[in-house]
């Protein structure tokens, strides 16, 4: 067949010269059937030998059937004889199996089920073919059972029939039938029929059981056992003894072939009793008695013949009964096996033209069958009209051609075989003529060449072929390679390079000769080099499939790629390409692109094809029906099983089974499961937590999807399985201990944790225990109470949940804190020292009664008249004999009360009885109230009062007076305690005396009181104090300071300070203050208790507050800082310090004036500032006289007018009431004015009547409530000449007048432009990247300077000016150049300062530097200051009272000054070392610069001698357990760095990258190196650190370590909404949930009606892929229904869902149906019209348009917007699909919503109409009028050549230009049908008017083989006749996976793209017949790529011997066009 193929591709390559003969063969072939006759007149009688050639025939036939083994080899042999030479081929089941070749072996080497059949071989040579008889083979094989388990249930008394189960299985085997494992032997009641039925008669419940059979192939040996069929047997409601016979299995109708050894016939009968059934045969009313077996059940007939044919009759009937025998018959058939009684001789001799019969008659019973056949070929398929079979069955050949010669075979069969007869039949006297002549050929090296002789002639004529003069292949000669065809032909196999050359064909027989030359081309051979390997892919990446070539260079090749034999397109898929080396290339492979790949490598050159096995593998399907079952034996456990999945084409390594406990995130439990295993048992599990299960597999690939998750399990609580860990017990009071605990692992809670049990009890002694009943689980401690104090207890703790009380934990033991002592100390002894020292002796008190660790003694004393004020001096305890101890410093003389008391740690106890004692006498205090009265020239009188210190008993008085500076003159006298003046006498006059006055005790004179008084002067009133100054003045105290006056000749005694209150004033009084005694030379008072008072103005604002909460102070308050600000104004507050904690009240001043003012006050410590008071106080300023206003211009000037424009005040003090103008020519008076007020809202004011070109003088003033402000001045010339000023220039900033945070700017102004300058502007630009800044657009148009205040020290700036006039700005003036303001004092100390104990001596100092803006320079470096506290509590005996404690450090006494430590400025850690251990440091830091040094940081103290850890923890380790836990594991910090005993750890933790708003600190007082943190955010990521602590504080913090939570199920979505709600359809959307808890997954959108729809109640579940679709349309609605929707999100699991109902419109209200809806089309779209319908409770605002395909079926919004006024719309064509009908309806909207929908529109297609010359009869009249002009071309030309046709027939050039006649066996024409489709085809044809000209095929390029022409196109094509019609464009989704080509067509024909693919006559069939589809195209723009539409096209063809030829279709070498593309090309 390939040879056939290459031979008839060669010939449809003829060159042109040959084409017009082939016309006049065609032609002849139609008109000139009946010119044989002429032909064979014509013809030379030639006369040649002709040799005896012998037909081939069989020596052996068939056999009996054969039956083999599956496996075994077979070998089916074919023995016959005939002229040489023979070939054989072989067929099974009537296809062929093999081609003819020399073998007349078929080997099969191993048999397969499929093998069985029937085998016929077939044998041939020149003379013909002869087809054998078959031979039948079979193959012993036996399957399995196909039922499965069965019920029977049958009546007791009935008969049970108990069926074989169908089992495959050759031959049939033998059967043995079991009850519950008993063989069942027959019997008479128990019969096993011919079909194996086990038949059970007269059942009793004794019958009922499980059966079974066991089939046996007795060729192979296996043997099967059936599902069981398991028999009930029902008791019968009345079962009687006896039963009618029944037949249970009757004879059946029977036929046997003649020779049978025997056949049997059969009937099973029941009845009851069954012992006396019997069973009769009979025939022809005769009782048969031979052959009766089985109980009468069977009768078998042994030889049976033609005499045992008849009807046969059995009966059953019960003996010694009266009841109805029962009978059935069955009638015996015998087959004859056929025979013939007329057959045809051998040979038949016959003449062209003639007729002749050929005999063939047979009989047989059944009348066999006849068949023929020529040369094995059933005539039914060579359809030749002029064979006809005759009623007798012989044959009659018409009009006989010399093609009829060869072997006609005649075969009879019927049921009993098949025989065969055959004759050859001689076509004589015809000399040899050429068939098909010898062509031109040309073939590739290594291939089959064919050389066409086929020549016609009686007897046939014997052919040879010579190279030159070598003979190469004849009757009786052949060469290796060279094979004489039966055609004529000489095959060459394989060809060689150097076989290329001319071959003459030789034809001779009795008649004549013939012969003819042809040239042989032999190409290289094409064949591939790299072939396609097998490979395997994962799916999704990219399949790579080599196919290089390598060819002749004079020859092209094309690549073709098949699929499991299924030609690739590679445009069909954008997946598919094809390089040009031939590789494949296949992306995206999915399990559709699994198969074997075939390339083919076609060629001129060859053809060659490889094929590779492609394997796309993939990730393994999830397990389905995973189920998940408690384990009953073990409660921890639960059991799962699953069905095996799709293993994703590559075997399953193992599965893994996750689990989520509690709703956690999913983890993995096991991970490597034998991939044979459907089930496992997962343990390990923790009771009563509930558990999700789900799996997946694992392959090559990689991991599955999961199954679908378990429903959810909870196992059974259990008692916790562990004790609550860490038990820490510390003693809290004297009675009680603390007691804490951390609960169980979670792993062993086993259960929801109920609470705790603490018992205790004393430790080491063998008493009870006492029980605590924690009914929380989230309370983890316990405060043991009513305890004995200062007693070791033993302590444990267990948990309990539901199911129990768990372990009770290991014992701790624990004290009892310290109590005070409960009994004073013993033998108390007190005893006055002195006057202010008792000394006390005292013994301890009993040990027992100490409670604790004895700290000390108190000795206390208190006077007996004072009793709040105690004296307390503590003493040291002293182990060793009595106690002392002294008090000091008492009053003296005075009587105490004095105890003793001792004290613990936890306080004092109680004091012993208090005893009364004095102290000593001592020297009295001075007098009081010294005065004198009585003053004469020589006398005077001196008075006094009792001492107030008395110190004793006063024994009397010492008075002395000497004169004032001359101590000899001194006298004195001792006077009695009871008098308190005395008169002085003796004085000289006018003297100045010195008097002193003492009072006297026991102990001696006391404090001398003394005073200087003149004699004879009577004193006199002192003078007013001078120079009066108040300073420190506070809300409530004032120092008053002044010079004393004349003090009246007397010492001063009293000192008054007055004052006004309320308000001042000369009429106002003044009120006594305050008096202060016994001061004479003082200069200085304090005036305390003041009201605080002020007299307020426009700048000050007095503010007042209470003290901070004494809980609150933290410390002592050492004063106040008041802040302030102007609202809206200032960005930074102001600030004022008040020192002194007794002080509340504070005056501000200096603010601005009529401005809200935010304060706040805050108080501060030693350490740092408290919190700002909130919220912040608002204040207002008071109001004044506003400023002056600004800006002042004049934009026009005329001679006669000017119009002055201002704007207000930047000060305006107040609320602006209006403005006033004044203005005077400039030379008038001063005084003289013309003044005009306007309101405050007015900016502007014209002044008219001036006097030209002169100067005038406007003022402008603004009022407030206080009065008008300070005028605003300036000068206008009334003129018209003016321009804007010049800017100004020389701008300068002296050095000098350079500061830190100001400098002076000057310049020169420049020209005013005749126009005086009002203002001007200066601008800042800060280097190097500020922006330009006004500082003042407000300077006197007078300044030629200004200062620059408010800058940054240490900052370059540049600045510049501009002046303006009335006319406008000048330009800025050059900028300055830059100038640097000077450096100043750094603003702000370093900040975050924090100093650790770093070793026993050191402390770490730790900072961050100040901002940079703050530092105001270049930075030198910090300085550390440093300093020793020491709290002084007193030493010794010595006591202190602490008697002003607002004093800063009253407790704190420096025991040296600051230190310092000057640092680096790159640093910012410093380590101070060599300081003293168990010592208090406080620390302080400045930062400096060149200026100066920073405020201090706030003071930081440190305890030295006890460091912190100098490390941080090690390994930190951050691990996820669940979407809100993560658990830290770490190491402790280097056991060297701990520096003491690691207490605990701080764990810091905050969210990644908000740090600041996020972080938490979580303690842990133990030293354990794990912690879980709880009640995290889901799927966040955490940054860790870990510090360790010990008792000397905080280690430093680890590096960051990160760790994210689980994923969890996200919160619901945000929102649910709904819109374009029709009354079928809605858009839902959601929004995304507020928390994600995860990487969101997709959605699940769930809705469903709340009323069932029509009885159903349908429930939607739409699965949504990723988080960008929050949106879902929804078109399967019913009207007026409502529905549920529900949405959830997902992440690993869904969330909770959000709900929300909505009704399907239409809504109430809403419009009505439109009315009258007329739908219209044009050739471009359809037009829609519609009449407004009821507007509803609102105006319609639009309208929309619904649609309905006729592929979908449901209505969907089409168009929407539609104006309100329209009432029709056009919808172009190419918005619908080509091809499909449609419905339209139109609704109205309005506010409320959407109406209801019109009535549906009549259907409309789509299809757009063709042109005419697209049209169908337009095409098929085109065909026809080019046929007919063909056909008279043709005609024309026959008649003209036909005295040449035989001219030249004598050289072989010539006689091979005849060409064969090419025709349809029916003479009949074929139409076809094309499926319009979508093909991308390259743009190789313009695009005109909307249309595209079809491809113009390539004629010389078809070419078509007998391959396809066979097996594609009769076979498939024309067997149907199909109107070839073009279908519409578009198709559905099933037909485009066949239809659906986007390839480029082939560059050889239009026709043959259709022809050589299958999927297009399949596309043809599909096409229903008899439907006629206007044509319709639509153009699609692709990627490089077009639609190319395809046009009608009929096609005619005619053939002979399987070549196909379109009629219309060129001629190899021609151009005339396809049919039907005519009017197109």
């Amino acid at each position: 067949m390939v040879e056939r193929k290459v031979d008839r591709e060669i010939i449809a390559r003829r060159n042109s010269r040959r084409d017009g003969m082939m016309m006049k063969l065609n032609f002849c072939f139609f008109f000139c059937r009946g010119w044989w006759a002429f032909l064979l007149l014509q013809l030379h009688m030639l006369q040649a030998l002709a040799q005896d050639d012998v037909a081939p025939y069989f020596k052996t036939e068939p056999g009996l059937p054969q039956i083999h083994l599956e496996g075994n080899r077979l070998v089916l042999t074919c023995l016959a004889e005939g002229s040489w030479p023979l070939e054989f081929k072989w067929l099974h089941n009537d296809s062929e199996i093999t081609a003819y070749s020399s073998e007349y072996k078929y080997i099969i080497p191993a048999l397969q089920r499929s093998d069985a059949g029937f085998y016929q071989c077939v044998v041939r040579n020149r003379m013909g073919a002869l087809l054998q008889r078959r031979s039948e083979v079979q193959v012993a094989y036996m399957g399995n059972f196909m039922d499965t388990n069965q019920r029977k249930t049958v009546t007791e008394g009935q008969a049970a029939v108990l069926n074989f189960l169908h089992i495959l299985s050759y031959p049939r085997p033998q059967v043995t039938w079991f009850r519950d494992g008993h063989k069942i032997i027959p019997s008479s009641r128990i019969a096993i029929t011919l079909e194996n039925q086990l038949v059970i008669l007269a059942t009793s419940v004794a019958d009922a059981g499980g059966y079974y059979v066991q089939a046996v192939n007795e060729k192979n040996g296996e043997n099967k056992t059936s599902p069981l069929i398991q028999l009930s047997v029902a008791n019968a409601v009345d079962l009687s003894d006896t039963m009618a016979p029944v037949i249970v299995i009757p004879p059946q109708n029977t036929s046997v072939v003649a020779g049978s050894s025997e056949i049997t016939l059969e009937c099973v009968a029941n009845a009851r009793p069954v012992e006396k059934l019997s069973m009769t045969w009979k025939r022809n009313g005769i009782k048969i008695t031979s052959g009766i077996s089985s109980f009468g059940r069977r009768l078998t007939i042994t030889n049976p013949t033609s005499a045992d044919v008849g009807m046969y009759f059995c009966e059953a009937k019960l003996r010694d009964s009266t009841e109805e025998p029962a009978r059935a018959n069955a009638f015996l058939s015998i087959i004859e096996p056929p025979y013939f009684t007329a057959e045809p001789e051998s040979v038949i001799l016959a003449e062209v033209e003639k007729d002749v019969d050929i005999l063939c008659q047979a009989m047989g019973v059944p009348i066999p069958s006849l068949v023929w056949y020529k040369d094995s070929v059933p005539l039914s398929k060579l359809q030749n009209p002029r064979y006809k079979v005759l009623l007798s069955g012989g044959l009659r050949i018409q009009a006989l051609h010399p093609q009829d010669a060869g072997i006609f075979q005649c075969f009879a069969s019927n049921k009993g075989g098949e025989i065969q007869t055959y004759t050859y039949l001689d076509v004589t006297n015809i000399k040899p003529a050429f068939i098909q002549p010898p062509e031109d050929t040309t073939v590739t090296e290594g291939m089959t060449a064919v050389l066409t002789c086929e020549v016609s002639g009686a007897p046939k004529p014997a052919i040879s072929w010579k190279k030159g003069n070598q003979i190469l292949a004849s009757g009786s000669v052949q060469i290796p390679r060279f094979i004489l065809l039966e055609s004529g032909g000489l095959q060459i196999t394989p060809v060689f390079l150097h076989d290329a050359g001319n071959y003459t064909c030789f034809a001779v027989n009795s008649e004549g000769s013939l012969n003819a030359f042809v040239t042989l081309t032999v190409w290289n051979r094409t064949f591939i080099v790299h072939p396609p390997e097998d490979s395997t892919v994962i799916k999704g990446t990219t399949a790579t499939l080599r196919c290089d070539a390598t060819h002749d260079p004079r020859i092209s090749i094309r690549y073709v790629w098949k699929k499991d034999s299924v030609i690739i397109n590679p445009s069909s898929s954008s997946r598919i390409t094809v390089e040009k080396d031939g590789t494949l290339l296949i992306s995206q492979t999915w399990s559709g692109d699994i198969g074997d790949y075939t390339c083919e490598v076609i060629s001129f050159g060859g053809n060659d094809s490889r094929m590779a096995r492609l394997e796309v593998i993939e990730l393994p399907h999830s397990p389905q029906n995973l189920l998940a079952t408690l384990n009953s034996s073990y409660s921890r456990s639960v059991m799962l099983s699953w069905v095996r999945p799709f293993d994703g084409n590559s075997p399953v390594l193992y599965y893994m089974v996750e689990l989520s406990e509690n709703n956690s995130p999913w983890k993995v439990h096991l991970s490597n499961l034998d991939p044979k295993m459907t089930g496992v048992t997962v343990s390990g599990l923790t009771p009563a937590r509930t558990y999700q299960f789900r799996v997946c597999a694992v392959n090559q690939v990689g991991k599955g999807q999961y199954s679908a998750e378990t429903s959810r399990l909870m196992l059974p609580e259990e008692p916790p399985s562990a004790p609550p860990k860490n038990i820490v017990a510390s003693g809290r009071t004297n009675q009680s201990i603390m007691v804490q605990w951390q609960p169980p692992p979670e792993s062993e809670h086993n259960g929801v944790l109920h609470g705790y049990i603490l018992r205790y009890r004393l430790a080491g002694l063998p008493g009870e225990y006492q029980y605590k009943n924690i009914t929380s689980a989230e309370i983890n401690y316990c405060l043991v109470k009513d305890l004995i104090i200062w007693t070791q207890y033993e302590i444990q703790v267990a948990s309990y949940n539901g199911a129990g009380l768990g372990a009770f934990s290991r014992p701790v033991t624990e004290y009892t804190l310290q109590g005070v002592p409960t009994a004073p100390p013993q033998n108390v002894q007190v005893e006055a020292v002195n006057s202010t020292t008792i000394q006390f002796l005292w013994n301890p008190p009993p040990q027992q009664f100490i409670n604790g660790i004895n700290q000390g003694y108190k000795l206390l004393a208190w006077p007996v008249d004072a009793p709040e004020t105690v004296t307390v001096v503590t003493i040291a305890p002293d182990f060793h004999g009595v106690h002392s101890g002294c008090i000091t410093n008492l009053k003296k003389y005075t009587t105490y009360y004095t105890s003793v008391l001792c004290f613990t740690t936890p306080g004092d106890g109680p004091r012993s009885t208090p005893q009364l004692l004095r102290t000593l006498e001592d020297k009295p205090g001075a007098v009081g109230h010294l005065s004198f009265t009585e003053i004469l020239d020589t006398s005077l009188k001196v008075s006094w009062q009792e001492p107030v210190e008395k110190n004793g008993i006063i024994t009397g008085y010492q008075i002395s007076w000497e004169v004032y500076g001359r101590n000899e003159s001194r006298l004195a006298r001792t006077l009695t305690n009871t008098t308190l003046e005395y008169k002085i006498t003796g004085l000289s006059s006018l003297t100045t005396y010195t008097i002193e006055v003492a009072a006297v005790t026991a102990k001696g004179s006391g404090w001398v009181t003394s005073s200087t008084i003149s004699s004879g002067v009577p004193p006199e009133l002192p003078g007013a104090p001078s120079n009066l100054v108040i300073s420190n003045i506070s809300p409530r105290s004032a120092t008053l300071q002044f010079r004393p006056g004349y003090d009246g000749k007397t010492s001063i005694c009293k000192w008054i300070v007055e004052g006004q209150v309320g308000v001042l004033g000369d009429e106002e009084e003044w009120v006594n203050l305050h008096e202060v005694e016994n001061e004479p030379d003082a200069q200085m008072l304090e005036v305390p208790n003041l009201t605080p008072y002020t007299h307020y103005s426009s700048t000050q604002i007095l503010l007042t507050w209470s003290a901070v909460p004494e809980s609150e102070q933290n410390g002592l308050v050492l004063g106040y800082k008041i802040l302030f600000k102007a609202k809206d104004l200032d960005s930074e507050p102001k600030s004022q310090i008040v020192r002194g904690n007794h002080t509340q009240s504070c005056l501000l001043s200096g603010l601005r004036k009529y401005v809200l003012y935010e304060i706040q006050v805050l108080a501060f410590t030693r350490i740092g500032d408290g919190v700002p008071s909130s919220p912040p106080v608002i204040e207002r300023t008071k109001d004044d006289a506003p400023g002056p206003p600004v800006r002042l211009v004049f934009p026009e000037v005329r001679l006669t007018s000017v119009r002055i424009v201002w704007q207000p005040p930047e000060e305006p003090n107040g609320v602006i009431l209006g403005y006033q103008i004044a203005y005077r020519l400039a030379s008038s008076s001063p005084n003289k004015f013309t003044t005009v007020e306007v309101g405050s809202t007015v900016r502007q004011f014209t002044a008219t009547d001036l006097t030209p070109e002169s100067a005038y003088i406007f003022r402008t003033s603004a009022k407030t409530r206080q009065g008008w402000g300070e005028p605003l001045e300036a000068t206008v010339i009334t003129t018209e000449k003016r321009e804007r000023p010049a800017p100004p220039r020389q701008l300068t900033t002296p050095q000098s007048d350079v500061s830190s945070r100001s400098l002076q700017l000057k310049w020169v102004p420049g020209s005013d432009g005749s126009s005086p300058i009002r203002y001007f502007t200066v601008q800042v630009r800060e280097l190097p990247n500020g922006d330009w800044q006004t500082y003042s657009s407000s300077i006197s148009h007078e300044a030629t300077s200004c200062i620059i205040e408010s800058l940054n020290p240490f900052t370059s700036y540049k600045l510049r000016v501009k002046a303006t006039n009335d006319i406008g700005d000048s330009d800025f003036s050059a900028e300055t150049e830059a100038v640097t303001t000077l450096q100043d004092v750094p603003d702000e100390p370093p900040s975050s300062v924090l100093v650790t104990p770093h070793t026993t001596s050191s402390v770490l100092v730790q900072w961050q530097p100040p901002k940079a803006e703050s530092l105001n320079g270049l930075l030198l470096g910090y300085r550390i200051y440093y300093r020793e506290l020491d709290y002084d509590t007193g030493s010794g005996t010595e006591s202190k009272t602490i008697k002003n404690p607002s004093a800063l450090r009253a407790e704190l006494t420096p025991q040296s000054s600051f230190k310092t430590v000057n640092s680096s400025s790159a640093l910012t850690t410093y380590e101070l070392t060599q300081l003293k251990k168990y010592k208090r440091y406080e620390v302080l830091m400045t930062v400096y610069n060149v200026i100066g040094e920073s405020p201090t940081s706030t003071p930081v103290e440190v305890f030295v001698g006890e460091a912190a850890p100098a490390m941080a923890p090690q390994n930190i380790q951050v691990n996820s357990l669940s979407a809100s836990q993560l658990e830290l594991t770490w190491d402790p910090p280097p056991a060297d760095s701990q520096n003491g005993n690691i207490q605990g750890y701080k764990i810091y933790y905050w969210e990644s990258d908000v740090q600041n708003d996020t972080e938490k600190v979580k303690v842990l007082f133990l030293p354990e190196t794990t912690v879980r943190l709880k009640n995290l955010t889901s799927h966040t990521r955490y940054m860790v650190c870990i510090s360790a602590f010990n008792a000397a504080g905080d280690g430093p913090r680890s590096s960051p370590s990160q760790g994210r939570t689980h994923q969890a199920a996200p919160s619901a979505p945000s929102f649910l909404a709904f819109s374009e709600i029709t009354s079928t359809t809605l858009n839902v959307s959601w929004g995304e949930p507020t928390a994600a808890n995860g990487v969101l997954q997709g959605y699940r959108v769930v809705y469903e009606p709340l009323a069932p729809v029509q009885g159903v109640s349908k429930v939607v579940t739409v699965d949504i892929k990723g988080n960008w679709q929050r949106w879902l349309k929804v078109r399967d609605l019913t009207k007026g229904m409502t529905y549920l929707f529900r949405v959830q999100a997902r992440t690993i699991a869904y969330g909770p869902e959000l709900q929300a109902n909505v009704t399907a419109g239409p809504a109430e209200g809403s419009p009505g149906s439109p009315q009258e809806i007329l739908v219209t089309k044009s050739a471009s779209g359809l037009t829609l019209q519609w009449t407004e319908g009821d507007s509803g409770e609102k105006p319609t605002t639009g309208y929309i348009i619904e649609a309905r395909p006729s592929d979908e079926g449901l209505w969907d919004m089409f168009v929407k917007d539609i104006p309100r006024s329209a009432t029709s719309y056009t919808v172009s064509l190419d918005r619908l699909k080509q091809g499909v009908t449609y419905e339209f309806r139109v609704v109205a909207v309005n506010e409320i919503g959407y109406g209801e929908p019109s009535v549906p529109s009549v259907a409309v297609s789509a299809q757009i109409e063709a042109p005419f010359y697209e049209e169908w009869w337009f095409l098929l009249v085109m065909a026809l009028s080019s046929l007919i002009l063909i056909l008279l071309v043709v005609f024309a030309l026959v008649l003209h050549g036909q005295s040449k046709k035989y001219k030249n027939c004598s050289t072989g050039k010539t006689i091979s230009n005849v060409e064969e006649s090419v025709t349809l066996d029916n003479g009949g024409f074929t139409a076809l049908e094309l499926n319009s489709r979508h093909l991308n085809i390259k743009s190789t044809f313009s695009k005109k008017n909307g249309t595209r000209s079809p491809p113009r095929p390539s004629p010389g390029g078809l070419h078509y083989s007998d391959e396809d022409i066979c097996n594609k196109y009769n076979g498939a094509v024309l067997t149907e006749g199909l109107g070839l019609n073009e279908k519409p464009l578009e198709v559905s989704e099933s037909e485009a996976t066949d239809s659906d080509y986007e390839d480029e067509l082939p560059k050889h024909s239009f026709v043959n793209h259709y022809m050589s693919d299958p999927t297009y006559y399949n596309s043809w069939k599909r096409q229903q017949k008899g439907v006629k589809h206007p044509a319709s195209y639509r153009y699609e723009e692709c990627a490089a790529s077009e639609t190319e539409p395809y046009f009608q096209t009929v096609i005619t063809t005619q053939s002979s011997g399987g070549v196909y030829t379109p009629t219309g279709q060129p001629a190899p070498g021609s151009r005339t066009p396809v049919t039907g593309f005519s009017s197109f090309v």
